[in-house]
């Protein structure tokens, strides 16, 4: 099975390996890998709660770790045969710390069939010219998730939230994924938190819910900063822009990825226009939920094309700035708000 490449692939991938999982149906061998470990240390934790029962896992577990073992270990416990049970588990976590990893290539060519081998890699993958990866793409399963973009945040919250048997507001999961940013295991932490403290029978999760839940507060975020842009509400903008910068480890690059996304859809939004494209057309070409087309109707209006490209510009000026080029003496703080005037202007 080949490995999945964007995050809705991956998301159905691993639904259907859980599906089986606790069904009792596995695979010889599984790399779970990619620089983002909330799918794949779904898979091995799924796979470890399902594999054997509580009384078989004493003969038939084996559990390790990459620093501390080699190939030759792991193939000798993977080639054992299992004990009083139909089969056996062999899980190596925190694998790309093995010295030996693409050895492990022998053992994955031809399989014991009673055996399931768990190859986990942390915020690394294996690499796909080499044996290991080939051999597993042929007899086992590969799951490989990739950091999501800012821009699929929101979406991935709301599907994430469907699934638990939730309704999150659009404002709502802009407002969760600007706090837990791309790591989609505080999102799933915060959202248990969250089940916890909501009165039972409520299944509508509002901005208020986030900001009670999460400690994280609307009125001093980027999403509400990019808001006040968009409706050129200026004054509220620059108090924003000032209160976001003065945060303890605030860095100019924190804000001005978010508003670059911003500006680059309302520059979209212009070139979408001469093809009048129904609302559901505009918000997929967008990446947005359909309920923030009204803010970049606003946004169009107040930004026309030459100046929202110009903006574009300024922005990749400010990034060069936040990253220690010719910025001077000036702090993130207020290169921040001299940025907001200068889009303002």
């Amino acid at each position: 099975m080949a490995a999945a490449k964007g995050y809705i692939e991956t998301d159905r991938q691993v639904k259907s390996i859980l599906e089986d999982v606790r069904q009792g149906i596995f695979k010889y061998v599984y790399l779970l890998m990619g620089e983002e470990p909330y799918y794949p240390d779904l898979v091995c934790n799924a796979i470890i709660d399902n594999c054997l029962q509580e009384w078989e896992k004493d003969f038939n577990e084996t559990i390790c770790y990459g620093g501390d073992t080699d190939a030759d270990s792991v193939i000798t416990a993977a080639r054992r045969f299992p004990m009083m049970a139909d089969r056996q588990l062999v899980v190596v976590k925190e694998a790309q710390q093995m010295k030996t990893l693409e050895e492990l290539s022998l053992y994955c060519q031809n399989p014991l069939d009673s055996t399931v081998l768990v190859i986990l890699m942390h915020g690394a993958s294996a690499d796909k010219r080499k044996a290991l990866y080939k051999s597993v793409l042929k007899t086992g399963v590969i799951v490989e998730s990739n950091p999501l973009r800012d821009y699929e945040l929101p979406q991935w919250i709301s599907a994430y939230y469907q699934g638990r048997g939730l309704n999150i507001h659009p404002e709502a999961a802009s407002l969760l994924a600007e706090s837990a940013g791309a790591d989609l295991g505080k999102i799933a932490v915060e959202t248990d938190k969250l089940l916890k403290n909501l009165p039972e029978g409520v299944r509508d999760v509002t901005v208020a819910d986030i900001e009670k839940n999460v400690g994280v507060s609307r009125q001093w975020s980027i999403f509400e900063l990019t808001k006040c842009l968009s409706y050129r509400q200026g004054a509220k903008a620059l108090t924003i822009a000032a209160h976001i910068g003065e945060a303890p480890r605030f860095m100019l690059p924190m804000a001005v990825a978010p508003l670059f996304t911003h500006f680059n859809r309302i520059l979209k939004y212009h070139a979408l226009m001469p093809s009048r494209p129904s609302p559901a057309d505009a918000a997929k070409v967008l990446g947005v939920n359909p309920f923030f087309l009204k803010e970049y109707d606003a946004a169009l209006r107040n930004y026309p094309l030459p100046q929202c490209m110009r903006i574009i510009s300024l922005l990749c000026e400010y990034d060069y700035k936040g990253k220690g080029g010719d910025a001077g003496e000036a702090s993130p703080a207020r290169l921040l708000t001299e940025l907001v005037s200068k889009i303002l202007a």
